[in-house]
């Protein structure tokens, strides 16, 4: 199902981020009107430490709840969550959270392709992935499984992006629907949500 701009009605936004993912994330979420009613989910791959700040972080700086995402957990609308660190981050068919501490992908855990391939077997044509600036190749190929599934893919354009390895690599693998800078895709997110609603 299509809007009258041509755009999906999206259910969900799943966003992955490596090395300058904090500024691009922070440019993109700030500008967010309280309300909105998109879940958006994150993977941000940072050092490993026992806990993240993120959640407090960006708590301050956006206008959403901010939750670090828990096992069984239900995945609520208007919500933005981060994956904890140490764990492997899905969404299950129930839309709840499962954390599991499977081997490393592409030498992280969380891992930006476990997320968006989970949750594009449980929302399918209705989910919005977007990857951003990164140093190496997590997340090419979620998106790919997202676009197989019908859902929606946006890659930062690797040239503005702090690090362009993984956008570059996302752009090796598969065509993805939008290329844009951070500005683009803040935009885009409020056009998905104004449909959604």
């Amino acid at each position: 199902m299509k809007s009258a701009k041509g755009l999906p009605v999206i259910e969900a936004i799943v966003i992955g981020a490596s090395a300058g993912g904090v500024e691009a994330l922070l440019n993109i979420l700030g500008p967010l009107r309280e309300g909105f009613a998109l879940p958006i989910i994150v993977v941000l791959h940072l050092p490993d430490a026992r806990r993240s700040q993120l959640a407090d972080v960006f708590s301050r700086r956006v206008a959403l709840p901010v939750l670090e995402a828990c096992d069984k957990t239900s995945v609520e609308a208007g919500t933005l969550y981060f994956a904890a660190p140490g764990y492997h981050l899905s969404v299950e068919q129930d839309r709840s959270f499962s954390l599991s501490l499977e081997p490393r992908v592409h030498h992280s855990r969380p891992a930006i392709d476990y997320l968006f391939e989970s949750a594009a077997d449980a929302y399918g044509a209705h989910l919005a992935a977007i990857l951003l600036t990164g140093a190496n190749h997590d997340g090419a190929r979620g998106l790919a499984q997202v676009k197989q599934h019908g859902g929606m893919t946006i890659v930062q354009d690797p040239q503005e992006a702090q690090v362009s390895t993984m956008p570059q690599a996302a752009l090796d693998l598969h065509q993805p629907d939008h290329i844009l800078p951070v500005s683009g895709i803040g935009r885009l997110l409020v056009e998905l949500e104004r449909i959604a609603c």
